[in-house]
């Protein structure tokens, strides 16, 4: 199950390109561990990050310094 934890105001750039909603990145989560995401009221939309990382603090620590990569494809 994923769940909405922190953002930063950038917007998803897949959520954008691919699903055609604006969409603050944030931490989100599933069984495999944190990743940078979109979701809104229907549920998770875009993974925006190529990594997974192994706790929520690491996740927010790479969402705040920028410090990941963005997926370019779904």
């Amino acid at each position: 199950m994923n769940t909405m934890m922190t953002t930063t105001g950038r917007i998803g750039a897949l959520a954008m390109a691919f699903c055609g909603k604006r969409l603050e990145v944030q931490v989100l989560r599933t069984p495999r561990g944190f990743y940078l995401g979109t979701a809104d009221d229907d549920g998770p939309c875009s993974r925006e990050s190529e990594e997974y990382f192994p706790t929520q603090a690491a996740a927010e620590l790479a969402l705040a310094t920028g410090d990941w990569t963005q997926r370019t494809e779904p």
